[in-house]
């Protein structure tokens, strides 16, 4: 199995320079040498699920109500089963308040809690999925990832989930590669594109069209004075309603479309009972950022008096309970943010700082190896791993950790001159005085 793998790698090697001095000779780019070896299914599969995990943590966590979770799956899937592209799609509400919807490489679709409270029929919210299944239809979010990943990346991508095993280069760009996907913004072809395929599997679904002409038109209302997230990714122009307008007008189904279901409106409910809690952890936030932590503190609570699973109030929480020192408090809301979503990173890495300064160094470790499996390009949790290890007099592992620590960075964290000089030290460099 492992010769057939060498043998495999050997060739990608092998084929790539055959065709970089062919290039090389035309004068021609060797961006285009690099197109010649593409992501197979299965490696962008791979980077799908690696990257929902930042996406994630990016937007506080899964909405932790199971119902409203297994509702979306059920109509993202059934309008999944449209395309032609049959990959093991998943559909997640997460609990950010901005309007967006957006997918990753090879299955991952996110619908912000903003979005959905945004959208007003059950239509709506099925036209905007079949829009993103539409991007991942045609890979557009694979093509930017190919288009950026180095060589070296690109014959590595079979190691996501061995992060131990990659370089630290290669973790820095699969990092630099993430932050470009959750902000990536399409072209006015593949937004055309994404949206004939979302027309045809939103009618094949059995739902109206007039659904996505619906929310256009939100959007273009909203543009004025707050722009929705979205629209900064998926680029609104004219022409876009336009034609979807042309489409409603000459496509004939036959039979009823699907508008509205009352399962739509109970779920939206149940969303719904939860804003007040989210406005006040948004309000927390800011004024934790403020410094201002006592107020912070205060409308953290209030959150969670109102919604006891609001995970950015847990999160905050358990921030502020950190700088104050009472780890064992701030181990608990931790505890619960994971709890309500196991592919949280940031919990994993405050329970752990928690463990860490409670002396509870293996617990330690234990949580922040579950971080770094969950997004191994956090350059924090490396750090915080090489604590624990050298604490429990594992140097060679503490070394390697704080290595691709600094290989990560960025330099400028609070974290990183620390690093570096433990680094140094267990290396037996003299530090400069």
């Amino acid at each position: 199995m492992n010769n057939q793998a060498n043998f495999k790698d050997f060739l990608k090697i092998f084929i790539f320079f055959f065709f970089f001095l062919i290039f090389n000779s035309l004068n021609l780019s060797v961006a285009h040498a690099f197109s010649l070896i593409s992501i197979s299914e299965k490696d962008e599969i791979e980077l799908g699920k690696v990257y929902a995990n930042v996406a994630i943590d990016e937007y506080g966590g899964r909405f932790p109500e199971p119902e409203v979770q297994a509702y979306l799956q059920r109509l993202g899937k059934k309008i999944a089963e449209q395309s032609p592209r049959k990959v093991a799609y998943t559909f997640s509400l997460v609990n950010s308040g901005i309007e967006n919807a957006f997918a990753l490489p090879g299955g991952p679709v996110f619908v912000t809690r903003g979005l959905f409270l945004m959208v007003d029929t059950e239509s709506e919210l099925a036209c905007v999925l079949g829009h993103e299944i539409g991007h991942i239809t045609a890979r557009h979010h694979i093509k930017f990832v190919e288009k950026n990943m180095t060589l070296s990346l690109l014959l590595q991508i079979g190691s996501l989930f061995l992060p131990q095993n990659l370089a630290g280069e290669a973790l820095y760009q699969l990092a630099q590669i993430s932050a470009g996907l959750l902000s990536l913004k399409f072209s006015r072809d593949q937004e055309r594109e994404a949206d004939a395929y979302g027309f045809e599997f939103s009618i094949k679904a059995g739902y109206s069209p007039e659904g996505m002409y619906e929310l256009f038109k939100k959007f273009k209302e909203r543009e004025k004075k707050r722009p929705p997230e979205w629209l900064s990714t998926h680029p609104l122009p004219e022409s876009r309603i336009k034609e979807w307008q042309e489409k409603m007008q000459t496509y004939k189904p036959t039979g009823a479309l699907i508008k509205d279901r009352e399962e739509f409106q109970r779920i939206k409910a149940i969303i719904l009972a939860t804003t007040e809690s989210f406005r006040l952890s948004d309000e927390a936030e800011k004024l934790f950022k403020d410094k201002k932590i006592d107020l912070a503190k205060e409308k953290f609570m209030k959150a969670l008096e109102l919604y006891p699973k609001n995970i950015p109030a847990l999160l905050g929480l358990s921030k502020i309970l950190l700088n104050q020192k009472r780890f064992d408090e701030a181990k608990e809301y931790a505890k619960r943010a994971k709890v309500l979503d196991e592919n949280l990173s940031s919990a994993y890495i405050l329970e752990g700082i928690a463990e860490l300064n409670l002396k509870n160094y293996q617990q330690a470790l234990i949580d922040f190896e579950k971080a770094k499996e969950l997004i191994p390009f956090n350059g924090y949790a490396y750090y915080l791993a090489g604590r624990a290890n050298e604490e429990l007099g594992n140097r060679k592992e503490a070394l390697n950790n704080y290595k691709k620590a600094l290989d990560l960075g960025p330099s400028n964290a609070p974290w990183y001159s620390d690093c570096k000089r433990r680094y140094q030290l267990l290396r037996g460099i003299p530090l400069p005085f």
